[in-house]
């Protein structure tokens, strides 16, 4: 059975103008078909004209048909589903602003491993280590980090150095 354009708004002349205002390539490549289709032209003709196949021409017209021209716009596939929770991203971003504690994680720098341990101990949510990177740029974080300092450094030993050496 033929499935015929139900949709009466746009003419074979007004499909062939949107097709060219039309930025998108496909879109206006299924306008044009669509236009030769509401003209007279078989499905099997109009589809071999503009590169799709019967059954794919069939598609569009039943999009055509329920959305109208927005039906014809590739969609944008929805994608994994985050792994953490806005507020569990939050906890992340603290974490990495105070720094790790020592006694409690073991680390006096992160490093996306050290992330990835703490986030699965404390979330119970398993993260590859290059997911983690990809956290912290979306928390708009940089790779760069200030060289950390020995817990048990001495300060004033270090500026007395300092000092001393300077008058060499």
């Amino acid at each position: 059975m033929a499935v015929a354009i139900t949709r009466q708004d746009l003419s074979a002349a007004a499909l062939r103008q949107a097709a060219v205002r039309s930025r998108d390539a496909n879109a206006a490549r299924r306008m044009l078909v669509l236009a030769l289709v509401l003209e007279g032209q078989s499905r099997t003709d109009a589809a071999a004209t503009c590169g799709m196949d019967r059954q794919t021409l069939r598609d569009w017209v039943h999009r055509y048909n329920a959305e109208g021209l927005a039906g014809l716009v590739n969609r944008r596939a929805p994608g994994p589903t985050a792994r953490l929770l806005t507020e569990q991203e939050a906890a992340v971003e603290r974490w990495v602003e105070q720094g790790p504690d020592l006694e409690r994680d073991g680390v006096v720098r992160w490093r996306c491993r050290d992330l990835q341990e703490r986030i699965r101990r404390e979330f119970k949510v398993s993260l590859h280590e290059r997911t983690v990177g990809k956290l912290l740029t979306k928390l708009r974080f940089r790779r760069l980090s200030v060289r950390p300092s020995h817990p048990q450094s001495d300060l004033a030993a270090q500026a007395a150095f300092r000092g001393a050496s300077a008058n060499w």
